[in-house]
């Protein structure tokens, strides 16, 4: 795979739709909450640790804009949220993120030590 920066800089580029999204990481997190099926509001208030009803419900909203999550309302009471198809394919690149994450945390937090050690 050749990579090309040329088209990424414009400002119309879908790269950059691409990154507004996923750089947020209630967006990334509320996806991959969603990723095993379909869940009602307060069930991904539990399942994403530290995310505000409010915070939540902006989130949820901006994906739907979106098109990555559907509302699907079955009573007044009973709203339960899931991904979209595109929605979907959006979850293996996090897992691709989840696992590196994993392999390489400890070596970004030893960095982050160091460099503070060093400024102190």
């Amino acid at each position: 795979m050749q990579n090309v920066a040329g088209p990424s800089f414009l400002a119309d580029c879908p790269t950059r739709l691409a990154v507004e999204i996923i750089s947020d990481k209630w967006a990334v997190l509320v996806i991959y909450g969603l990723s095993g099926g379909p869940r009602r509001h307060g069930e991904l208030v539990d399942v994403i640790g530290g995310i505000s009803r409010k915070v939540l419900t902006q989130t949820l909203r901006r994906l739907q804009r979106y098109g990555l999550v559907d509302r699907h309302a079955e009573a007044p009471r009973r709203v339960e949220y899931r991904l979209t198809d595109l929605g979907r394919t959006l979850v293996e690149p996090i897992e691709v993120l989840t696992v590196w994450a994993r392999d390489n945390g400890e070596a970004i937090t030893a960095f982050q030590e160091t460099a503070e050690g060093h400024r102190q």
